[in-house]
């Protein structure tokens, strides 16, 4: 395993999976650079997606007022429109046998999180962004509170784990995908009418 700044590249037997562990409320960050498997996003870069979200704003609403992270969807739809991808919102009411995987490049999950101080779990639960994506024919669940990737298998697992994780009341997912994929609609089966 090579160390990198606040990121992994663990290598597994398929190959090297990158995986950024949580720091602070930064897990907008982790889940994006997870997802596109490089440190591209920081702070500082999402900080500044959310003076040019809300300008005039003195208390950015698309953060934490504590300033320790805390981003929401719209950051994480722009930070991913400047690397010339979309974030397609899914519709829980789907299958999700119809999603075209081919055509995804991975998932930023919102799921529910418990909330810990130090190993003392707190009877709170709070929103929490991960990602998961194939890497080397495999699908990774990439959790940023996770020690190191998770190996979740083949496409028949993926749909089962991300089955599970939407059955969660408040559980929200994003497909990563390029943007012509995102215009044309591909990373729906035609066979599914509802875009």
């Amino acid at each position: 395993m090579r160390k990198m700044l606040f990121g992994n590249r663990v290598s597994m037997s398929e190959g090297e999976v990158f995986h950024e562990k949580q720091r602070l409320e930064l897990c907008a960050i982790h889940a994006l650079n997870n997802v596109l498997q490089e440190r591209v996003f920081t702070k500082e870069t999402a900080d500044d997606i959310c003076k040019r979200l809300a300008p005039q704003c003195v208390m950015n609403p698309h953060r934490s007022v504590l300033g320790t992270g805390n981003y929401d969807v719209n950051v994480i739809m722009a930070a991913l429109q400047s690397r010339g991808l979309a974030a397609v919102w899914w519709d829980k009411r789907r299958s999700i046998q119809n999603l075209c995987l081919d055509k995804i490049q991975g998932f930023i999950l919102n799921v529910p999180s418990r909330v810990s101080l130090g190993i003392v779990s707190l009877p709170l639960r709070r929103r929490h962004w991960l990602a998961v994506r194939d890497v080397n024919g495999q699908f990774y669940n990439l959790d940023s509170k996770l020690k190191g990737p998770a190996c979740i298998g083949g496409e028949t697992e993926l749909r089962s784990f991300l089955t599970e994780q939407l059955s969660q009341d408040v559980a929200e997912m994003l497909l990563v995908v390029q943007k012509e994929v995102d215009d044309d609609g591909t990373w729906l089966k035609a066979d599914d009418t509802r875009k």
